[in-house]
Formats: structure tokens, sequence, C-alpha cells
């Protein structure tokens, strides 16, 4: 009696130390709240908490979720579609996530935006959390997070997260409190919505010169900054220019990395434990070279894909193939960084070896009607709310006419599923108005 009483004391203890370290890992990882955190940080997990299938998926980064909208091709077309997309996701994410995916529902089409193969290897840390923390633990993740670990992180930090975010204790705000149990829901089907207007010409991405030599007859004009030659730059706050730059491309540019210590932790405000942190630092710093030299005065150097994001492409292609899913490769319009005519062929040569349909959307600006002047919301980076519905539109008639996908809007439990999906959107956009009634920018979405 006495040993089955001190097992039993035991295995409770047990249990409330594993309950308790949930609850405290819980409490101190980052909420992605769009505060402290960027959004972007809940969109893997967001895709749990679907509860029907999906006939389309769509994988990759930015160009994919802030591009296109699925409820416009529920709305439109009847299509039922998801986009599993984070800032910055490499090709080798977008595989596992699809892989994850994969082994919920079976699609009919699997659409991958293939702008993420010009990154050889990974880039930050911050970046991999955003996608990674959100995935649940399978055999999956653990691939995940071994694939995409950047020199000086520990795969432990990933497994109890605990250990990388313990320093948040001391900087926890209302937030931790308030999305502890559920985080905030940031995405319809995974689409990030903007519903603002940021024209290129005053975004700072106003050449669009390359389109209009690589693509004639896409845009009628060049778009015209409205600066005049003899106007003083002096008058300008050059501050004001890279705050703006700063905040469409970099999610994490809240966070002043220049004035960290050596060996600050730029997500929890602490000292890493990590020795290897410098070694990191320094692969960023020359990631960081190699990307200004790229994007400095505009050449093609007809760089090829990386063995890396080669490798994982033929793995989507091959994971789609053996379910019977059919792959289509797409290459979203935006502005910057600029596609470059060996990429391109380096696509359309895959593609072509491979029997994929390629959708190239640069050159369908004049058909889908897109305009960076009403079309944006950060310049041309990515499309605002009126540029993804121009672009979902086209998509779903193509997916509808070439592709056989069906329309569902007369299955009622679909049909009451998205209404609900539809409502939620339609209660983001009208907040959106409102901040921009009230402040002239929208600052929580």
């Amino acid at each position: 009696m006495k040993l089955i009483k001190n097992l039993f004391v035991f295995i409770l203890s047990a249990a409330v130390l594993v309950a308790s370290l949930a609850l405290l890992t819980r409490l101190v990882q980052p909420k992605y709240d769009g505060g402290e955190f960027p959004l972007e940080g809940n969109f893997t997990s967001e895709y749990y908490d679907e509860t029907t299938d999906h006939d389309v998926l769509m994988i990759g980064d930015c160009e994919v979720y802030e591009n296109f909208d699925p409820i416009t091709l529920w709305k439109e077309y009847g299509i039922t579609s998801y986009i599993r997309g984070n800032a910055q996701q490499l090709t080798w994410q977008s595989y596992y996530l699809l892989e994850e995916a994969l082994e919920r529902e079976t699609p009919k089409v699997v659409i991958y935006n293939v702008q993420a193969l010009t990154h050889k290897r990974p880039e930050k840390e911050e970046y991999n959390r955003m996608t990674l923390d959100g995935m649940k633990w399978s055999k999956t993740k653990w691939d995940a997070v071994r694939a995409s670990m950047c020199k000086g992180e520990r795969f432990i930090d990933y497994l109890f997260p605990l250990l990388r975010y313990h320093s948040r204790f001391t900087s926890l705000g209302e937030e931790d409190i308030t999305y502890f149990m559920t985080p905030r829901k940031v995405t319809c089907n995974g689409y990030y919505m903007r519903i603002d207007t940021l024209p290129a010409s005053e975004g700072g991405f106003d050449d669009t010169e390359w389109i209009q030599t690589l693509y004639p007859g896409q845009i009628a004009e060049p778009v015209d900054n409205g600066k005049n030659e003899d106007e003083d730059d002096s008058e300008k706050d050059p501050a004001d220019e890279d705050k703006s730059f700063g905040e469409i491309d970099d999610p994490w540019a809240d966070i002043d990395l220049e004035s960290l210590e050596e060996g600050d932790d730029v997500i929890n405000g602490g000292a890493l434990e990590d020795e290897g942190d410098a070694e990191a630092d320094e692969t960023e710093a020359d990631d960081a070279e190699d990307t200004e030299e790229d994007e400095s005065p505009i050449k093609d150097e007809g760089e090829k894909f990386g063995d890396r994001p080669m490798k994982y492409l033929e793995m989507i292609r091959t994971l789609c193939e053996s379910k019977g899913i059919k792959l289509i490769l797409i290459k979203a319009p935006s502005l910057s960084p600029r596609w470059f005519d060996s990429q391109e062929e380096q696509v359309v040569g895959y593609a072509e070896e491979h029997n994929l349909p390629y959708i190239n959307f640069y050159k369908l600006i004049k058909e889908t009607g897109i305009d960076y002047e009403t079309d944006t919301y950060d310049g041309g980076l990515h499309m605002n709310y009126n540029g993804a519905t121009k672009l979902s539109k086209w998509l779903g008639k193509e997916l509808k006419e070439k592709y056989g996908i069906n329309d569902h809007r007369a299955d009622k439990k679909l049909a009451g599923v998205y209404r609900e999906k539809v409502e939620w959107q339609q209660k983001i956009i009208d907040a959106q108005k409102a901040e921009l009634d009230l402040y002239g920018e929208i600052k929580n979405y």
C-alpha cells in the first residue's frame, strides 16, 4: 500500500511539474500581438484551427500571404483554399509546412511562389522562430528545425522554449495575459490583409522601368514620383524615409539591432547562452553585405539558385506527385526585390523539365488590372486588399477553368463555415477603416 501511495505521489508531482513548465513556457513565449513582436509570428498556428479541407493550398513567403485572398476565391468561385506562409519563409520551411498539412488533408492543387528560391541558407533566428515556434511537435517539426537553424542556435531551445525566452519574465506585458490561452487571430485563411494605400511613387519603390523593359506593355507609363528636379532634398528628413522603408521591409524593424550590446538576445532582451553567437552574427553581417551588393545598382549577375532550395523544390514536387496533387509555380508581381531574367530562366527551365505550370504575374499586370499607385499598401512590395482581390479573381478563374476546381457554394456545411469567415474578414476591414479615419494610418493590424 505504501509503495502504491509513493508511486501515486511521484506521478502526481511529475504531472504538476510538467504542467507548470508548460504554463510558464506559454507565459514567456512572444504573443505576436503586433506590439513588441510582429503579427506574423501567429500565422503558422492558425492553420490548426481549420475545420474543413481545402482544394488549394498555397505555400511561400510574404509574396503569397499578402498578395492572394482565399476569401475572394470563395466569394467569386466557391474555391476552398488556405495559405501556409510566413515572413521570409524559406523553401525548406515551405516543404515541411506542406508535408505537415498533407498529413491532414489532400488538396487538388498546391501553389508555390518561387521568390524564396533566391535564399540559399537560413537567414535569421527571428524569422525561424516566427515560422517554426507555432508548429505542433512532430517528426516534421523536428526535421524543419534541424534544417532551418542558423549558426549559434541550439535545438534544445526549440524543444524547450522556456530556455530561450526565460529572461522575458522581467518584461511581461498585458498582452502576455490577454493572449495567454488563445493567440491573437491575424489572418483570413492565411491571408494578411491591409486596406490602406501607399503608392509606389511615395514608398521608395517608384522605379518600374525594369518591369517595363522586361515585360513591355504591362505598365503603360513610368510611375511619376512627383519630384521636381529643382526640389531641395536637404529639407527632407532622411530618417523619416529610412523609417518608412524599414517598417515596410522588415517586420522586426522596431528592434534596434545596432544598439544591442554584444551577446544581447534580440528576442527576449537577455544575454544569449550560446557560445556560437558571435559566429552567427558574423554570418548574418556577411549576408547583409551580400544583400546590399545585390540591391545597389541593379544588375543581373546570372547567379544560380542554390542546391539547397532546389533540392527542397524537388521534394515539394515529388511529394505532390506521390499524392496526385497538381503543383503550380507562381511569381507574384512585387516591385522589389527585382526578379531577374536569369532567375526567370531557371524557373522556366525547371517547369518545362517537369511539365509544371508556371504563372509569372509580371506578365499579367495589365490583364489583372494591377496599378502600383492604388493596389499596394507599402510602396509596391505587397498588394493591399484591392490588389490582392484583383490577383485572386484572376487566379480563381484560372483554377476553375484549367484545373477543374469545383464551386462549393451550394454545399451547406462549407457555405456555413465560409459565411463566418467572410463576416470575420469584414469586421477586420471595418476596424482598419475606423483606424484610418481616426489616426490616418493603421496601427493594430
